[in-house]
């Protein structure tokens, strides 16, 4: 066990010191940054349930934070050192640049939608200011692919348009960069994020972990089945690939590497599995909270329906390592080193806050069930400090020294760290959005979506299944540059119609290229899930072999 111990550390090491983007801050700047976080969680939440201001107001103050914040947490290279605490001018400037532009929406809103396009040369510095620094955010925090993309869009729009038509529409419309991407993430995907760090911290991952363990970790192969299992559980969570990979993959792909499997093939199981995750109800990825604005659903409808799709991704996997398990005459864990079913269910209170989401999701609006989802959460987490017998340390199976749970912080701890990691994930998420936004505008403003439209309807010639193929291959060329929730939003203001046009029911058009568009995870070359579980399988080599395995195992 101690062997495995050194492994997972030294994965979760490589993992942190390769693929963390963000600068590194201790004592008081650290308390300084947190505190900047929780403020703009608490913003989120203000945004949605009490904000008396202008919808353009909220995403204009909403988009403004966003982007400030990743001057402060993001280098402009990652190749560069990054020391701790240590933040160049020039990032200061460029956050202070941020708020200005952003800020003069919010502060003269009333003013900018009287003028309409009539921009003073004042505004059209803003204007252009505004939306370059919102790219280079983009860049830092999501990668250079998707900003190249939406750069050829706004150089196309710049063509066909004159420039102060297109400085209005990206930056002072409800089309741009606060367009409906936004309007979905302040409206309920920023709630769901932060309640998504609350369950992380609750101990829930372990608990799921451990569950599928004690089904799972006996059998053929139990390792890989194990992660296949507690991958979709996780998903239920996070909705995060990436995220999915390196908490569940920490633990399970050293298992299966000590069990027989191939480095590469545990990695590429990791990666496929938790990239399923985005599929997986009741809080799927953000792109699943765009589609509510795209087809006019309730998100119970989405969710619902997506039950089926999500079971059979995970069973094909799950049949995949059972072969691949059975062809190497792998054995699963022995009993005695796993955790009793009977000891792992005493944790069952953990998915309270899920089944009280799921439950609210259909009773209520997504906002207030994400709202008392986190309460519940927190409640949780003052019990247990109240009834458990807490000393900061894991809660251990005496019989078999396995842990059951890890309990680590305190309730104001847990609620500080929850908000503060909330709060970078919803600025991960928001800056695709924003980004995403402007792809959209160009494509509605110029009739590019038309050309392409009418591109793929004449190549199919009527034929469904042809435009369901030439619209699949568009979402995975588009993926594997572009993020999950950018793709979709191309998508769904371009192929989708023609899906539709050719009599496909408009939901399952949107969850067709929904579908398409996750496998940018594991799509090279920018394939994040696949680099997260090659980091920990710890082989650099092995990362383009995880890679071919993730997209032969999914695409084809």
């Amino acid at each position: 066990m101690e062997k495995t111990k050194k492994k997972l550390s030294r994965g979760e090491e490589i993992f942190k010191n390769e693929n963390s983007k963000t600068r590194t801050f201790v004592g008081v700047p650290n308390i300084i940054m947190t505190c900047i976080l929780v403020f703009f969680s608490l913003l989120s939440i203000y945004i949605v349930f009490l904000s008396p201001f202008d919808t353009r107001i909220n995403r204009a103050a909403f988009v403004g934070m966003i982007v400030s914040c990743i001057y402060l947490l993001y280098p402009i290279s990652q190749k560069l050192e990054k020391r701790t605490n240590h933040i160049p001018i020039y990032d200061f400037i460029l956050a202070a640049l941020a708020l200005i532009c952003y800020g003069y929406f919010v502060f003269n809103c009333k003013y900018i939608i009287e003028a309409g396009m009539r921009l003073s040369p004042l505004m059209m510095v803003i204007g252009g200011l505004g939306v370059l620094l919102t790219l280079e955010a983009c860049r830092r925090a999501t990668g250079i692919p998707i900003v190249i993309v939406a750069s050829l869009f706004i150089i196309y729009g710049f063509m066909n348009n004159a420039p102060r038509r297109v400085i209005y529409d990206l930056f002072y419309t409800t089309e741009g960069v606060i367009g409906t991407p936004i309007r979905a993430c302040t409206a309920f995907i920023s709630l769901f994020v932060i309640f998504g760090a609350f369950l992380e911290r609750t101990g829930i991952s372990d608990f799921f972990i451990n569950l599928a363990n004690s089904i799972a970790g006996h059998s053929v192969g139990g390792p890989a089945k194990v992660a296949v299992i507690s991958s979709a559980l996780c998903g239920m969570v996070s909705g995060s690939s990436v995220g999915n990979t390196v908490t569940t993959g920490a633990i399970t792909i050293p298992l299966m590497k000590k069990n027989g499997y191939r480095p590469e093939f545990a990695g590429a199981v990791e990666a496929a599995a938790s990239t399923g995750g985005q599929i997986m109800p009741p809080i799927m990825g953000a792109a699943a909270f765009l589609m509510i604005e795209y087809t006019n659903k309730e998100y119970s409808f989405i969710a619902l329906r997506a039950c089926l799709p999500a079971l059979l991704y995970f069973a094909g996997i799950f049949i995949s390592v059972h072969l691949e398990a059975r062809k190497l005459g792998l054995k699963g864990i022995p009993k005695s080193e796993l955790p009793k079913f009977s000891d792992v269910i005493k944790s069952w209170y953990l998915i309270m806050p899920l089944v009280i989401l799921t439950y609210l999701i259909i009773k209520s609006t997504m906002a207030m069930a994400a709202i008392v989802a986190i309460l519940v959460a927190i409640g949780l987490s003052m019990i247990r400090d109240m009834f458990l017998d807490y000393d900061g340390k894991h809660i251990i199976d005496e019989k078999r020294k396995h842990k059951l749970l890890v309990i680590t912080k305190t309730t104001p701890t847990l609620v500080v760290e929850s908000l503060a990691a909330g709060a970078k994930s919803v600025i991960s998420v928001g800056i695709a959005c924003s980004v995403a936004g402007i792809i959209a505008c160009i494509i509605t403003t110029t009739g590019i979506g038309s050309e392409l439209v009418s591109a793929i309807v004449s190549l199919s010639k009527g034929n469904i299944l042809v435009g369901m193929f030439l619209t699949m291959i568009t979402c995975i060329i588009l993926g594997m540059g572009v993020p999950t929730t950018a793709n979709y939003v191309i998508m769904a203001t371009t192929c989708a119609p023609i899906l539709i046009g050719m009599n496909m029911n408009a939901f399952a058009a949107h969850m067709f290229v929904f579908y398409f568009g996750i496998v940018a995870d594991i799509t090279p070359p920018v394939a994040l899930a696949a680099y997260a579980g090659s980091a920990i399988v710890m082989l650099h080599q092995l990362r383009l072999q995880s890679m071919l395995h993730c997209l032969l195992s999914l695409h084809l």
